[in-house]
C-alpha cells in the first residue's frame, strides 16, 4: 500500500522540483495577484459607470469610465493568457523532471523488483501518477493562496459596502465550500477505484500485444477478447459511477450559482427599494457573487487535486524510496584493469526471494583468455549464473571475484562495460540500426559499425538498407532470428568487453545464417584479451571450451578439463557426448 504523503512529503516535492523554477514562480504568483486585482476593479468602474448614468453625469465622464473599463478588461484578458502560458512551462517542467527521475531510479532497480510488476503498471506508475500531480506543481500553492485572498478581498468589499450585504455572501461562501469538498470527497473513492481498473486494463493490453505471435499461433485469440471485454466492462462500470459522481459535483456548483444569485438580487433589492444602497451597488453585489462562485469551485478543485496528489505523490514516493537490492558500495571507486578477466565463484549461493536455492554453494575459477562451457537442464541455474556476474541480482550468500577482486567492489558502470552478455531473446528497438548497435553511444564512429558489420558477414545487408546506418528498424526489428542475432553480436565488438558471456545465444537460429553466427562466435572467443563463459544447448559450441561447468538442481555435477572429461568414460561430460548433447539437456 502506497505511504500517506504527509505535510513533509508535499513541501519536500514542491522544494524539489519547484525552487529550481523560483523566478517563473514568482512572475507567475505576481500575475496571479495583478489578474485578481483587476478582477475588483472592474466591477467598481461598472458601478460608477450605472451610478453616473442615472444621476445624469457629463458624457465626457461616462466615456472615461467605458473606455477605463475596456482597457481593464484587455490587460485582464491578456494577463490571463500570460498566466496560462507560464503555468504550463512550470508544469511541464516540473513533471518532465519528475519522469526522468522516476524513469531513471527504475532503470536502476534490480531485476528482482521489475520481474514483480508488469511494464503497463510500471508505465502507468512513473507517467499517470506524474500527470496528476501536474497542477499540483505548477499552480496548486499560487492559485490556492491567490483564490483564497480574491475569496476574502471580495467578502471585504461587501462588509464595506453593506455589513448584511457581506453577512450573507459569506455564510453562503462558506456554506458554499463545506457542501462542494464534501461532495468530491465522497466522490474520490469512485475516481480511485476507476484509475485502478484503468492501471490493470493497461497492463493487461501491454502483456497481450506483446504476445501477441504466441496468442494467435495457440488460439488463444478468442479468450484474450474475451478479457478485453471483461475489462471494458469494469472500465464502464467504474467510469459511469465516477462520472456520476461528477455529475452531482457540476449539478452542486449550479445550484450553489443560482442560490448566490437569488440571494444577491433578493437582497440587493430589498436595499435598493429601502435607499441604503445604489443601483450601481446592487450591480456590484451581482457582479461580485458570480465572481466569487469561481474561486470557491476553484478551491473545491484543488482541494481534490490536494487528494489526488496525495494518492500520486504517496505512490510516487514508495517508488522513489524503494532501493535496489544491488548497489554501488559508498567506497566502490576500483577499476578494473584492461585485458581478460579471471573470474572465480567462492561459496556461492543464491535465491529468487524467499523461494529455494537456484544455486547453492558454486566454486570454480576460470583463468583469463579461457573459454568456460556451462551445461545443464532447464532450470539448473545457467542464466542465473550469468545474471549475477552482471549483478543483475547479489548473491545470498558467496563471493563473486574478477581479477581476484569481489565483484561488489567494483562501480556498476565499470563493471558493466567490462563484461557483455548475448542471449537468445535479442531486443532491438525502434530506432535507427546506428542506437540499435551503439545502444545510443554517439561516440562510436560509423566506420567502426561498417568494419564490425563486415567481419560478421552482414556487410551486404547493412549496404542494402534504405538509408544506411539511419534506416529505422522496428521495434522487432522485422529481421531474421540469425540477423537479430548478429547485431547482438555486432553490439559485442562496438563495447570490445573483457568477459563475453553466451547464453544459449545459438539455439534459436535459422539454418542459412548459421555459419556465419558460428564465425562471429569464432572470432569472439578466440580472442586473446578476452575471457568467454559459453552457456550452450549446441555440441559444436560446447567444443571451443577448455574447461567445462555441468551444473544440476543449481550444484556442480562436474568442473574440468574439457579434453580430459572428454577421454574420462566415467564423466558426465563423457556420457553427454555420446548420447547427444541437444537431446539430453533440452
Amino acid at each position: 500500500m502506497p505511504k500517506q504523503s504527509s505535510l513533509h512529503q508535499y513541501v519536500r516535492l514542491l522544494a524539489k522540483y519547484l525552487a529550481p523554477q523560483w523566478r517563473r514562480v514568482i512572475v507567475l504568483a505576481l500575475l496571479l495577484f495583478a489578474s485578481i486585482g483587476l478582477q475588483l476593479v472592474n466591477p467598481q468602474i461598472l458601478r460608477f459607470f450605472i451610478d453616473a448614468a442615472r444621476a445624469s453625469s457629463p458624457l465626457d465622464e461616462l466615456i472615461k469610465a467605458a473606455v477605463l473599463f475596456f482597457i481593464v478588461a484587455l490587460v485582464s484578458q491578456g494577463i490571463g493568457v500570460i498566466e496560462t502560458l507560464m503555468s504550463n512551462w512550470v508544469s511541464f517542467t516540473a513533471t518532465n523532471e519528475m519522469r526522468a527521475d522516476l524513469a531513471l531510479h527504475c532503470l536502476r532497480l534490480d531485476l528482482s523488483f521489475h520481474n514483480q510488476r508488469t511494464p503497463g503498471a510500471m508505465i502507468q506508475r512513473i507517467n499517470g501518477d506524474v500527470s496528476a500531480l501536474a497542477n499540483f506543481l505548477s499552480t496548486f500553492v499560487v492559485l490556492f493562496i491567490g483564490n483564497a485572498l480574491f475569496l476574502i478581498a471580495v467578502l471585504i468589499v461587501l462588509w464595506g459596502e453593506e455589513w448584511r450585504l457581506g453577512l450573507a455572501m459569506t455564510i453562503w461562501a462558506i456554506v458554499g465550500l463545506f457542501a462542494l469538498n464534501r461532495i468530491r470527497v465522497f466522490a474520490l473513492p469512485y475516481w480511485k477505484q476507476f484509475r485502478q481498473v484503468y492501471e490493470g486494463y493497461f497492463g493487461f493490453l501491454e502483456e497481450r500485444l506483446n504476445g501477441i505471435e504466441d496468442i494467435r499461433s495457440n488460439g488463444a485469440t478468442a479468450y484474450v477478447q474475451s478479457k478485453i471485454t471483461y475489462w471494458i466492462r469494469e472500465l464502464y462500470r467504474k467510469g459511469r459511477m465516477a462520472d456520476l459522481m461528477g455529475t452531482a459535483n457540476v449539478n452542486l456548483y449550479l445550484l450553489l450559482f443560482i442560490t448566490g444569485n437569488l440571494i444577491a438580487l433578493g437582497l440587493g433589492a430589498y436595499l435598493f427599494n429601502a435607499n441604503i444602497i445604489s443601483l450601481g451597488t446592487v450591480y456590484l453585489v451581482f457582479t461580485y457573487t458570480g465572481l466569487v462562485v469561481i474561486p470557491i469551485r476553484q478551491i473545491s478543485n484543488q482541494l481534490q487535486d490536494l487528494q489526488s496528489a496525495g494518492a500520486s505523490i504517496g505512490r510516487i514516493q514508495e517508488l522513489f524510496d524503494t532501493p535496489s537490492q544491488v548497489q554501488d558500495r559508498v567506497d566502490s571507486s576500483l577499476m578494473l584493469p584492461t585485458g581478460a578477466l579471471s573470474v572465480e565463484f567462492a561459496d556461492v549461493s543464491f535465491r529468487y526471494g524467499e523461494g529455494e536455492s537456484v544455486l547453492d554453494r558454486i566454486s570454480f575459477r576460470l583463468e583469463p583468455r579461457r573459454v568456460l562451457g556451462v551445461l545443464g537442464r532447464t532450470g539448473s541455474g545457467k542464466t542465473t549464473l550469468s545474471r549475477l556476474l552482471f549483478r543483475l541480482y547479489d548473491p545470498t550468500s558467496g563471493v563473486i571475484r574478477l581479477n581476484d577482486v569481489s565483484a561488489c567492489d567494483v562501480p556498476l558502470a565499470d563493471l558493466r562495460r567490462r563484461i557483455e552478455l548475448v542471449t537468445q531473446d535479442v531486443q532491438l528497438f525502434n530506432a535507427t540500426v546506428r542506437d540499435n548497435l551503439t545502444f545510443f553511444d554517439a561516440t562510436i564512429a560509423d566506420e567502426k559499425i561498417v568494419r564490425v558489420l563486415d567481419r560478421l558477414g552482414l556487410g551486404e545487408w547493412s549496404k542494402a538498407l534504405p538509408q544506411g546506418l539511419n534506416t529505422v528498424l522496428a521495434s522487432g526489428g522485422g529481421l531474421s532470428a540469425g540477423q537479430a542475432q548478429l547485431l547482438a553480436f555486432a553490439r559485442v565488438f562496438l563495447r570490445e568487453p573483457s568477459l563475453v558471456i553466451l547464453d544459449e545465444a545459438s539455439s534459436r537460429l535459422d539454418p542459412a545464417t548459421e555459419h556465419l553466427l558460428e564465425n562471429a562466435v569464432d572470432l569472439l572467443l578466440d580472442h586473446s584479451n578476452r575471457t568467454g563463459i559459453v552457456i550452450a544447448h549446441r555440441l559444436s559450441t560446447v567444443q571451443r571450451a577448455d574447461e567445462i561447468l555441468i551444473l544440476e538442481e543449481g550444484r556442480i555435477r562436474e568442473y574440468g578439463s574439457r579434453e580430459e572429461l572428454a577421454r574420462d568414460p566415467g564423466s558426465r561430460f563423457y556420457q553427454l557426448l555420446q548420447t547427444g548433447l541437444e537431446e539430453v539437456l533440452a
